[in-house]
């Protein structure tokens, strides 16, 4: 009982973190045009009764209270998007990519991949829109501690309201089984 309360109160502390830092999250900048946010969680299954920003849908890769930390920072440059992760399965290779929508109880939940160029045809398969380039791309592989790390930049930012979350996908690559979501109050760009 002890460990499971020990579980329930770190997957709370990181709900009620990740709540207060995309509260007033916004990283201030010199310049006018700069935006950023900082947003982290601890995962937690979707049917947690302290539900987390962070949901993993397979705990064997994604184990509950594994923990995620995503940055955005924008400025006459472009964007940058980083994620920092910890407790996951060590040795696996992950996909990670920004997605249109929040997490939600079903995988699907948080739509497809933004993209900077928007592919017609939905859902995008095309490679001439899938792909790093058009898209955020934060593939990593965890170290032998669990943890890993990805950055991306682009010379371009996000549409108001559509960039919403990150998914975990199970291999690295434009698609694959999403394992995991965070919802990250990403800002567009100014």
């Amino acid at each position: 009982m002890g460990q499971e309360w020990a579980m329930v109160a770190g997957m709370w502390a990181g709900a009620v973190a990740a709540a207060v830092l995309a509260a007033g999250g916004g990283v201030s900048g010199g310049g006018a045009d700069c935006r950023g946010v900082r947003a982290e969680a601890r995962f937690a299954p979707p049917t947690a009764f302290i539900p987390s920003a962070a949901v993993t849908y397979d705990m064997r890769l994604v184990p509950a209270g594994a923990w995620i930390e995503v940055k955005q920072h924008g400025d006459g440059d472009g964007t940058t998007v980083s994620a920092r992760v910890k407790g996951l399965k060590p040795g696996h290779a992950y996909g990670a990519h920004v997605h249109r929508k929040p997490c939600g109880a079903d995988p699907e939940a948080a739509g497809g991949h933004y993209q900077h160029r928007v592919d017609p045809v939905q859902p995008s398969k095309n490679p001439a829109y899938v792909n790093p380039r058009n898209e955020v791309w934060l593939d990593f592989t965890a170290r032998a501690d669990g943890s890993g790390s990805a950055r991306a930049h682009h010379r371009w930012g996000f549409r108001p309201g559509e960039a919403a979350s990150v998914v975990l996908h199970r291999e690295q690559g434009g698609a694959g089984d999403r394992i995991a979501c965070f919802t990250v109050p990403f800002e567009p760009r100014g």
